[in-house]
């Protein structure tokens, strides 16, 4: 990995974020990707991403062995170990400055020789950027709840895309985020194609039917952000499940909410045009957001950036 001097570093405008491409470090507005390689060409890539509150980590260790079963599942070998990835981690905060960011972790295919097609024969490279924190939704829409609708177009089949180790497949989450407009919701939820609730565009779903928690179980990715809502129920002493779930469920259920690393626990106020909860976020899910966040502001699962990592 290159190294920056103090000299250079001290030159360079870091405010809008830091960045490692292909063993080098740099401003995150010099990142570029060549327009050949099959990362870009063929969505072959795929990623994680963790978020960095008050100068901590949240679950850095799930998020890379996360990252790591990813690579393993489409078959990338980059150079770096997780050991060196976390150092690249820290040393871009470090470089960055930032209290609060959105870092990424990406492994991209990158090109085989001339004429040669196979994604074996390529090689690949780590890609890993820290910005500034964004949330899934404005803080105005955290009080007023999600309006989520249920998509007609579905999930990618399992059997084609593992949607367990995270990657750059979104074509059908593209489409069902445009009707999702189209009918005045935020967001959709995505069925699979025997009409059970999968996920939605970056986040997990679940529902609230008579004060227990369920969520799917299959053709989704396992989010970190819903590993801790699992946690925390049971900590809460909420009842919660792990099944297939029906669309009717979900329109049908007394609350609904969603878990992301750009937001962690967000409710949601409608469900295809129903009102829930007096158009609010329901008692369960405001329980489980506030008790999020109260413990990550005291360190949960938290790793100190190392801001003079070098």
């Amino acid at each position: 990995m290159s190294k920056i001097n103090s000299a250079e570093q001290s030159t360079v405008d870091w405010s809008k974020g830091a960045a490692y491409l292909d063993g080098a470090f740099m401003p995150i507005s010099e990142a570029r990707v060549p327009v050949t390689d099959w990362a870009y060409r063929r969505s072959d890539a795929v990623y994680d991403v963790v978020s960095v509150f008050d100068g901590q980590f949240f679950r850095l260790d799930d998020h890379l062995a996360r990252f790591r079963r990813s690579i393993e599942r489409y078959r990338f070998t980059p150079k770096e170990t997780d050991a060196e990835i976390r150092h690249i981690l820290h040393r871009i905060m470090a470089l960055s400055g930032l209290r609060s960011a959105y870092v990424a972790m990406d492994c991209l295919r990158g090109q085989a020789s001339l004429g040669v097609r196979v994604p074996s024969k390529a090689r690949n490279y780590i890609a890993c950027y820290a910005a500034p924190f964004t949330s899934l939704v404005p803080d105005e829409h955290l009080a007023r709840g999600l309006k989520l609708a249920i998509s007609t177009i579905p999930r990618i089949p399992h059997e084609s895309v593992d949607a367990t180790a995270k990657n750059f497949h979104w074509g059908d989450m593209n489409m069902a985020m445009f009707e999702a407009e189209d009918r005045g919701a935020d967001f959709p939820v995505l069925l699979d194609l025997k009409g059970n609730l999968t996920e939605g565009p970056g986040f997990n779903v679940f529902i609230v039917t008579d004060g227990i928690v369920a969520t799917p179980d299959y053709n989704m990715l396992e989010g970190v952000s819903r590993l801790s809502v699992l946690e925390l129920c049971r900590e809460l002493g909420i009842d919660v499940q792990i099944r297939p779930i029906s669309a009717q469920e979900v329109r049908d259920a007394d609350e609904i909410f969603v878990t992301s690393t750009a937001g962690g626990v967000i409710g949601a106020s409608r469900i295809d045009g129903r009102i829930m909860n007096n158009d609010r976020p329901g008692p369960v899910s405001e329980e489980l957001r506030e008790t999020y966040w109260t413990k990550r502001k005291n360190g949960w699962h938290g790793e100190p950036v190392q801001y003079d990592a070098a």
